[in-house]
């Protein structure tokens, strides 16, 4: 079969897209007698937001250095390939598909999700690689998300804010604990976020983890041109901002320099691979800002915590005549937390249907707006069956000295990327 073909089966496996367990692929990973290298360090990320930008730098810095690195992350934008990278590259269809039957044939009447499913064929194909460094993602969660049956050698958690509570629950402090299961005794785990929920430090100090604690354990301090970072051991200064856009990146980048120095027994990096790796680390979708006439900003901001850092990162992008936005969102978010957070940046709405069951329809998105109150200025609001339709109708809309948003769900920048890198225009370039 081809990789399309074994992903439209993983997603017929299970009655259900999501049931938090580790039981399924803990079995079927031992009967695949999968594991990675002892001597290989393993980096699982969780958290709420930040964990895609804190992977990518964590990759980037590494590869700077000379290792070889695998890593996993999710949800794609365009392509699957995009959540298995060996050495900075996509992984071919062609490379994944032998472990999508490997899985199969190991899983016998053990019904796996697609995320159980799909992480067990690219974890397959990582440890077969010879990586000196493994990096997954966390996927929903941490305790009973799939990648916590793997041992973390270090444990990062980035910000964690309310969200997919109908899993992890109503607040900071019940989600921080499911986000803490996947710390592990005696091993660093890196909290990025600067005010940590309680239930997070708690656990950590029940496993007997190394903590490092921002803030405390590492701090970070700067200017608008440079910044410096200072840990237990190390300090960098005059280092350049990483090259992803937006204030919160920092924090980000204070914790990836935290798991090398936690690790610097085992994974030692210059200073020299430092700098490289916050200046060629890339990563669509996060403050993702497309130069042109009119300009048009691309992110994955979908809950309230990372639609407050977009809105001040677009606060400091300058002044422009208008903003028109492109929303698409799914229906389990808190939408109207999101769009009052933005309604006062944006002066033109273009909703969009998204392709799949979860998603609130652009008619949802355009009545939820309006329970929000308008204040100064007035707003239009137009609706679309297609992300992609939904951007060339706000640039047709739009003067050169405009801007554009795209944000929301990987679904709605996802479709607009599919298409190409946007331009000016409404044209597109692979």
């Amino acid at each position: 079969m081809t990789l399309d073909e074994w992903l439209a089966h993983c997603e017929r496996l299970h009655p259900k897209t999501i049931e938090l367990t580790l039981e399924r692929v803990a079995t079927v990973k031992a009967r695949l007698g999968l594991q990675f290298d002892p001597a290989t360090p393993v980096v699982v990320v969780g958290g709420t937001n930040g964990k895609g930008s804190t992977c990518a730098m964590l990759e980037s810095i590494a590869l700077a250095a000379g290792y070889r690195v695998g890593l996993f992350s999710k949800p794609h934008l365009v392509r699957f390939e995009e959540r298995c990278r060996i050495d900075g590259r996509l992984a071919s269809a062609d490379e994944l598909v032998p472990h999508f039957e490997a899985v199969e044939a190991a899983r016998g009447d053990i019904s796996l999700t697609y995320f159980e499913f799909t992480l067990l064929a690219i974890a397959r194909l990582i440890a077969a690689s010879s990586p000196e460094l493994v990096i997954l993602e966390v996927g929903l969660g941490g305790r009973f998300d799939a990648v916590n049956a793997f041992d973390a050698d270090c444990a990062v958690l980035t910000s964690i804010d309310i969200d997919h509570a109908e899993f992890l629950g109503p607040d900071r402090e019940t989600i921080g604990r499911e986000k803490a299961g996947i710390l592990r005794r005696g091993k660093p785990a890196v909290v990025s976020d600067p005010v940590p929920p309680k239930s997070v430090i708690d656990e950590a100090r029940a496993v007997a983890a190394d903590l490092w604690r921002a803030g405390l354990d590492f701090r970070t301090s700067g200017d608008r041109q440079q910044w410096s970072w200072e840990g237990r051991a190390t300090r960098y200064s005059g280092l350049a901002y990483p090259a992803l856009r937006g204030a919160n990146q920092l924090l980000n980048a204070a914790g990836v320099l935290a798991v090398f120095e936690a690790l610097r027994g085992r994974l030692p990096v210059s200073a020299q691979a430092v700098r490289s790796g916050f200046a060629r680390v890339e990563l669509q979708g996060r403050f993702q800002v497309v130069a042109g006439q009119p300009v048009i900003v691309l992110d994955v901001a979908h809950n309230p915590h990372s639609t407050a850092a977009l809105a001040q990162n677009l606060d400091q992008m300058g002044f422009f005549p208008r903003t028109h936005a492109v929303f698409g969102a799914m229906r389990d978010k808190d939408v109207g937390a999101i769009l009052a957070r933005m309604a006062p940046l944006v002066d033109a709405w273009h909703f969009t249907d998204l392709p799949t069951p979860r998603a609130a329809g652009a008619a949802e998105l355009a009545a939820a707006l309006e329970r929000v109150p308008q204040g100064a200025g007035s707003r239009t609001v137009a609706l679309h069956s297609t992300p992609s339709e939904a951007l060339t109708a706000a640039q047709a809309a739009a003067d050169p000295v405009d801007r554009i948003i795209v944000f929301g769900s990987f679904y709605t920048v996802g479709g607009v990327l599919a298409h190409g890198l946007p331009r000016p225009g409404g044209r597109h370039t692979a």
